[in-house]
């Protein structure tokens, strides 16, 4: 069975990090790209940041700089390092792997003082 699951969100306070992170099982996790989305309260959901299987990433202008995401093929895991929080980051963020249209059950992240 195809799974993602993410963790690691919870409540930061504006200018912290967080490290998202999201277990991939059921697929050869090597040979898939792998996709962070978000949706924020009111607002569509948005691709975050890309990791290809190479070595490419892709990224949300407005998270450029501050958000890198990461995998580890040994550990079927991809991580979403997320710097310099703002609170328009607010937002459900999901792990997605988008050949195989799979979703995980999101990790909620709030940045509030």
């Amino acid at each position: 069975q195809v799974q993602v699951v993410e963790s690691g969100g919870g409540l930061v306070l504006p200018g912290g990090s967080l490290r998202l992170s999201c277990a991939a099982s059921g697929f050869t996790f090597s040979s898939y790209a792998m996709n962070w989305y978000r949706q924020a309260p009111g607002k569509e959901r948005e691709l975050v940041a890309t990791s290809g299987i190479t070595v490419t990433t892709n990224y949300l202008a407005s998270v450029k700089g501050r958000f890198f995401i990461t995998r580890d093929n040994t550990k079927n895991t991809v991580h979403l390092q997320m710097n310099s929080l703002k609170s328009e980051d607010t937002a459900v963020y999901y792990c997605n792997v988008p050949t195989l249209d799979t979703w995980g059950q999101g990790t909620l992240v709030t940045v509030s003082s």
